[in-house]
């Protein structure tokens, strides 16, 4: 008898190799190659995938705002770049229980009762446990249509006979094609069951959101290449640990990358966060050395958030250095600032920066607000609980400029503060702006000395 023929694939960026690799040469990742059998392609193909419509000038082409479904949820639209586009491929990934579900459940609720046509496929849950989740989010006035299945070639029959106009896949790894002799979530089946999906999202103009699971490093399991083939890529983020929960777009080509929805998980489902500042906001202690205010900018929104910083003496020859919410190579840069401009000897040290509400900041704005946390805490002094602190820094101490400082220092006076202290750049271009607020330039991180108290 022929031996069937075999393939090995890279479960990270999907490479393929007629043989085992211990390191994959294209993401330079180990131990990442399967062994699964080469996908036989029959003869056979359905003459109603084939697109046969003439192509269309460009200038023919409309862009008006009908080519997309405004779900009503503004958070999520944010971050869609102002509602799901027609015809287009999302996918949302994210930890298991973070929520994925319960807000694609409240998408086909609000969808629905605006009179469109939309299908829920699972293949995860019974049509008893959806119609359970259905009951606590409650609102569902219209007729969501609920199929559970995981063959493919089924779900594919009901697309094309019903052609809904959104379309829910719960999840991707659950899914299965006949044509594939692969396990159910390996690299062949999610690669092929995305290319048929993509295939009806674009032939028919169904707009098709797919739920994919993420690996212990937090991305999305099975080939990179699922990534590229979609045209939105969004993220669930949020701790196990706290109520609200982030939605992130790391890939999108109908809008930015740079927006984030803010979330709150409560008993009747997801709820929005419209002033995501307050919510960061609580809990900031009074009359405390080491916290500072500062403003971070997520696409075109203003946040504020709480910056920690934690010094005390260490018994150890190596001083220990921990960075939550921010980049840990950027403290110990700053660190190295401080001691060489300042003066200020932190070697002998431990240094605890915490970005406080579990919020991820990596922009260099929040670097002038993290230097004045430091010299907070290690001076026991207290900084001013009505001051708003952002800027760069560079290596030399000096502080740089940052953009958008317009709505930065408009949502700090919203957010009732008197008192900013930003980059001298900044403070200089805004010189024939009124604001009520009290504005400091700083040239150099040795001028905020003066206002810890």
């Amino acid at each position: 008898m022929a031996k069937n023929k075999t393939i090995f694939f890279c479960k990270e960026c999907g490479f393929e190799s007629n043989k085992w690799l211990g390191k994959c040469p294209a993401c330079h990742q180990w131990d990442v190659f399967v062994e699964e059998p080469v996908v036989k392609k029959n003869g056979t193909f359905k003459k109603s995938m084939i697109n046969v419509n003439e192509p269309e000038p460009l200038s023919e082409i409309s862009t008006e705002e009908s080519s997309r479904f405004i779900t009503g949820m503004m958070e999520f639209d944010r971050v869609l770049g102002g509602g799901i586009v027609v015809g287009s491929l999302v996918l949302v990934g994210g930890d298991p229980g973070i929520g994925k579900s319960t807000l694609l459940l409240q998408v086909c609720r609000d969808m629905v009762e605006k009179k469109l046509n939309v299908l829920y496929v699972s293949g995860e849950e019974s049509l008893r446990q959806i119609k359970m989740r259905a009951e606590r989010i409650g609102g569902f006035s219209g007729d969501l249509l609920l199929y559970s299945e995981t063959n493919l070639n089924a779900v594919e029959d009901i697309i094309t006979k019903r052609k809904p106009q959104i379309v829910m896949i719960d999840s991707i790894q659950t899914m299965f094609c006949e044509e594939v002799s692969a396990a159910p979530g390996s690299v062949s089946q999610v690669r092929e069951a995305t290319g048929v999906l993509l295939k009806l999202a674009k032939s028919y103009g169904i707009s098709i959101f797919i739920v994919g699971h993420v690996t212990k490093e937090g991305v999305v399991a099975g080939p990179r290449l699922l990534e590229h083939m979609v045209d939105t890529v969004l993220y669930f983020e949020g701790d196990s640990s706290s109520t609200y929960r982030v939605l992130r777009a790391v890939k999108n080509r109908f809008g930015s990358t740079n927006e984030i929805g803010v979330f709150e998980m409560k008993q009747s489902g997801l709820c929005e966060v419209s002033n995501p500042s307050q919510y960061m906001l609580q809990g900031k202690p009074k009359g405390e050395s080491g916290s500072v205010v500062c403003c971070s900018m997520e696409g075109t929104r203003p946040i504020l958030i709480e910056t920690q910083a934690l010094i005390c003496h260490t018994n150890f020859n190596m001083p220990r250095r921990t960075a939550a919410g921010t980049d840990y190579n950027r403290i110990n840069l700053l660190i190295a600032v401080i001691e060489k401009r300042l003066g200020i000897t932190l070697s002998n040290c431990d240094a605890y920066i915490n970005v406080a509400g579990g919020m991820k900041i990596m922009e260099p704005a929040l670097d002038l607000a993290i230097v004045a946390a430091i010299i907070s805490s290690f001076r026991n002094s207290v900084v001013d609980e009505n001051t708003i602190i952002f800027g760069e820094v560079g290596l030399t101490g000096e502080v740089r400029a940052v953009n958008l400082s317009e709505q930065r220092i408009a949502e700090a006076e919203k957010m009732g503060f008197t008192k900013c202290i930003l980059p001298k750049a900044n403070q200089s271009a805004r010189d024939n702006t009124k604001v009520s607020m009290q504005l400091v330039g700083i040239q150099h991180i040795r001028e905020i000395l003066e206002y810890i108290l």
